[in-house]
């Protein structure tokens, strides 16, 4: 047995004649429940679009955290470091 055929689990012909066999009954399938290849692909951009926007979404609160943590910890830093300063430990 080829690497080619270990690839795809039999001979190529074989392996193509079964997935046009699949690929006409689950297209019969399919089209009985009224769905057709472009409702397909556009669920299929609607889903990466949400993703997409959930992801920049979250980018946004965790910019949101870092700006409200600077706000408290960047004063405190400075004055820490002014302090050790003045008593001689910079």
């Amino acid at each position: 047995m080829s690497a080619l055929d270990r690839f795809l689990g039999g001979s190529p012909i074989q392996v193509i004649l079964r997935l046009i066999v699949i690929s006409f009954v689950v297209g019969v399938i399919l089209a009985w429940l009224g769905v057709s290849p472009h409702d397909i692909f556009g669920g299929l951009e609607r889903f990466v679009r949400r993703i997409w926007a959930m992801g920049f979404d979250a980018f946004d609160e965790i910019w949101r955290y870092f700006a409200l943590g600077a706000v408290v910890v960047i004063p405190i830093f400075v004055l820490v470091r002014l302090l050790n300063i003045g008593r001689g430990r910079g």
